[in-house]
């Protein structure tokens, strides 16, 4: 009887399990519209999160095999090609005060779209392509990506504030599309690589690009009755006051001033160990299939990063997560040269499971690095536009990957390491290794407060009367969870 009783419970744990996620599906269907539970899964789940693993994977094998770039110029360009995402503000201020046609959100949605597939399909059917363009294409699909991004934010935004009991599941439903999408991706990027080429994932790409028109054909909104463009103007004059008075701010300028440093300081040399990777002499040799691979394993250990930061780090003082974990970045770096050297093969460690073991465990602390930099980002925002200076410190953040891309490929450059020259990437990465050690000495810009406490003076966290916070003043609010998810 005990062992009937047993089965039957966990036949029906079982049952929960694979039911609760359809319920749960059915539920925010219901009660938000079936519409933009959708729109959330292609923008999230298919356009950022499938495209990043096919696109990442698809640019980097672009660079090498088709544009025969040398490590130090992919490495450059690499970081050229995120400059849509440093004017993300910009996105976001157009899309909340900007209508178009009386609306504020479908025509964005559209235009990204289009714009996306059409930057895919120029690399995809130009034979030879010049690297200018093509980095030029590369932007600009990475600009209809942000755009949607941005815009989908906003609407979450909007139904948090109508449907507050749902913010949350909300906020999971963006943050596992974004997850599974990027698993899927990168699993799948290798072997599409392999079997059709990266100009031709670049075709495919343009159908996530595409979905995105259809979720500003489908969405439904309220017109814009009443439109001024002196209102515009004074409210791009209002963000910009409000934005600058805070970055006057010691609270504000000096941890803004650590982000910045902190990431700079991080020397990106992915498209080094890249090439390394597929084209050295006596090195591992990994095809296109094993590169999609190890890619995903780091999609997982970000993952696991922020699951360790929720449930371990996320109310320790901020000063000491970062020590940890940036003297953690430094030393997991390391494990590079092992590669590199070969050491691995003589503890007996497969180049494969090392690799893997690398990208698992260099993203996990990565991220877990980058987890209390969002929590600080998000209590440096003065009320009333939240959402917008939220935005401009991720383009802060991002200038700091910009200027580690260029960093790195400086590095690979004097060094010359090239296609087929990397007698001096040990080298390389004894310097990235020490260079990420040195915002230790830095942390004394960063509040030595806990992430329950308040950062900003009072007169930041109150707005002043009269002032016009932006409808989706918190939709950067709700990107921060969604991106670390």
């Amino acid at each position: 009887m005990d062992e009937d009783e047993s089965r039957r419970r966990k036949e029906t744990g079982i049952g929960d399990l694979i039911l609760r996620p359809v319920s749960w599906f059915k539920m925010l269907s219901g009660k938000l519209s079936l519409r933009f539970v959708l729109a959330v899964i292609i923008v999230y789940g298919i356009n950022q999160g499938l495209s990043i693993g096919l696109y990442r994977v698809s640019v980097q094998y672009y660079m090498k095999d088709v544009l025969k770039l040398q490590p130090s110029e992919a490495q450059f360009y690499s970081g050229i090609i995120q400059i849509p995402w440093i004017i993300k503000p910009l996105w976001g201020l157009m899309t909340d005060i900007v209508p178009i046609f009386r609306l504020r959100r479908r025509p964005y949605f559209i235009f990204a779209g289009l714009v996306g597939s059409i930057a895919m399909l120029i690399p995809a059917f130009s034979t030879r392509l010049p690297h200018i363009c093509a980095i030029l294409s590369f932007m600009t699909a990475g600009a209809g990506v942000a755009i949607a991004d941005v815009t989908i934010d906003a609407c979450v935004t909007e139904h948090s504030i109508s449907h507050p009991s749902l913010a949350g599941d909300m906020q999971s439903l963006c943050g596992l599309s974004s997850s599974i999408g990027q698993l899927v991706g990168f699993a799948m990027s290798g072997v599409l690589v392999h079997i059709i080429g990266p100009q031709g994932v670049f075709g495919v790409l343009s159908i996530p690009a595409g979905l995105v028109v259809l979720v500003g054909m489908m969405l439904q909104e309220p017109l814009v009755h009443s439109y001024s463009h002196k209102r515009v103007s004074q409210k791009f004059i209002d963000a910009i006051k409000t934005m600058t008075t805070a970055l006057k701010t010691p609270d504000v300028w000096r941890p803004c001033l650590y982000m910045y440093l902190s990431l700079a300081l991080g020397v990106s040399i992915h498209e080094g160990m890249f090439y390394w990777y597929t084209d050295a002499k006596g090195g591992p040799s990994f095809s296109q299939e094993v590169i999609g691979s190890i890619f995903s394993v780091g999609a997982i250990g970000s993952l696991l990063g922020v699951l360790l930061y929720q449930n371990v780090f996320r109310s320790h003082p901020f000063r000491g997560v970062l020590f940890w974990t940036q003297l953690l970045y430094g030393a997991s770096s390391l494990l590079d040269l092992l590669l590199v050297l070969r050491l691995n093969l003589k503890v007996g460690v497969p180049d494969y499971i090392f690799a893997v073991m690398d990208e698992g465990v260099s993203k996990m602390i990565g991220r877990l690095r980058w987890m209390p930099l969002l929590v600080l980002s998000s209590k440096l925002c003065p009320s009333g536009i939240e959402g917008t200076f939220f935005a401009l410190l991720m383009s802060i953040d991002h200038i700091g990957t910009l200027t580690s891309s260029w960093a790195g490929s400086v590095l690979l450059h004097v060094l010359n390491v090239t296609r087929i020259q990397f007698d001096n990437l040990w080298v390389v990465i004894l310097i990235r290794s020490f260079a990420r050690l040195l915002p230790i000495s830095l942390l004394f810009l960063v509040p030595s407060s806990d992430p329950n406490s308040t950062i900003l003076p009072s007169e930041l966290l109150v707005p002043k009367k009269g002032d016009d916070v932006l409808e989706s003043g918190n939709a950067e609010m709700i990107s921060l969870v969604n991106n670390s998810i």
